[in-house]
């Protein structure tokens, strides 16, 4: 019996630097061909839009840009 290789465990920056993919899927209202982002929809015929829970990966969190002249 042998091991199965582990995942790679990448650090939160290595995550958030990755470029995201374009997929694509039959819109589940229309049935028109949508492109998405990680696994994320909004179709332009219907209005259609899925869960954003549904994507391939976690959304990047944002990031607070501080100024040099805060107080």
């Amino acid at each position: 019996m042998t091991a199965s290789p582990r995942p790679e465990r990448r650090s939160p920056d290595q995550e958030v630097t990755e470029h995201p993919e374009i997929t694509y899927i039959g819109c589940a209202r229309c049935g028109t061909l949508i492109a998405g982002l990680d696994g994320r929809y909004a179709c332009s015929g219907c209005g259609w839009v899925n869960e954003w829970t549904e994507g391939h990966r976690p959304l990047p969190e944002a990031r607070r840009q501080r100024t040099a002249d805060t107080t």
